[in-house]
């Protein structure tokens, strides 16, 4: 995560609500010859202590999976290009501004019954995103075919020990070199703007 702590003032609560929000990140675990990384969805639950995931069989990650295998999941958030013309103060370099939090704890496999109902819940909790949409369910599936492709994927959770985050979004530059850089990119990227227009260290802007 980045060095400067004018980064790094993001509650923990407000960190873990934000990986839930996104339910995506890179999975990465360790070997004595290179790291293996897998993308996966997850969810993650209210207290930010566990993740459940699953992974296809012949994922190398599952051949190294025992109990406590250590792991750390990285989850992306809004982020861009940063032009030092938007900041209307001299001698500014370029830079990128973004939102990232990492899950660091322990992988542990899930028995076989554990698989249905956590692809249940996952479904559940992004199609919740997508209202007023009927949701889709597992129940809609043909009898016999959620079955045989269930055979190609394990489930595991992640037991969180520690959760670390970065945003990154003009808290060390002037206020007003910050407000214009954020209305800069309010029309290209709105999400961004947002937050650095309040980032986690300054008064809410109204």
């Amino acid at each position: 995560m980045h060095p400067n702590p004018a980064f790094r003032q993001m509650p923990t609560d407000r960190s873990i609500a934000f990986a839930r929000e996104q339910g995506f990140g890179l999975l990465a675990v360790s070997t004595p010859d290179a790291p293996l990384i897998s993308h996966i969805p997850f969810l993650l639950n209210d207290a930010g202590t566990e993740a459940a995931f699953h992974l296809v069989r012949s994922n190398p990650i599952c051949r190294l999976v025992g109990q406590g295998v250590p792991a750390r999941l990285a989850v992306q958030g809004p982020h861009g290009y940063i032009s030092p013309d938007w900041y209307g103060v001299e001698d500014q370099v370029p830079t990128w501004n973004y939102v990232a939090v990492h899950l660091v704890g322990r992988i542990e496999p899930l028995p076989d019954d554990a698989l249905h109902p956590m692809l249940d819940d996952l479904s559940e909790h992004f199609e919740a995103t997508l209202d007023p949409k009927p949701r889709w369910r597992t129940d809609k599936m043909t009898p016999g075919v959620m079955e045989r492709m269930m055979r190609q994927i394990l489930p595991f959770r992640m037991m969180i020990d520690d959760v670390q985050s970065t945003w990154k979004l003009g808290q060390n530059k002037p206020e007003a070199a910050r407000l214009g850089a954020a209305e800069a990119l309010s029309g290209t990227d709105p999400e961004l703007s947002a937050l650095m227009l309040s980032p986690p260290d300054a008064k809410p802007i109204a």
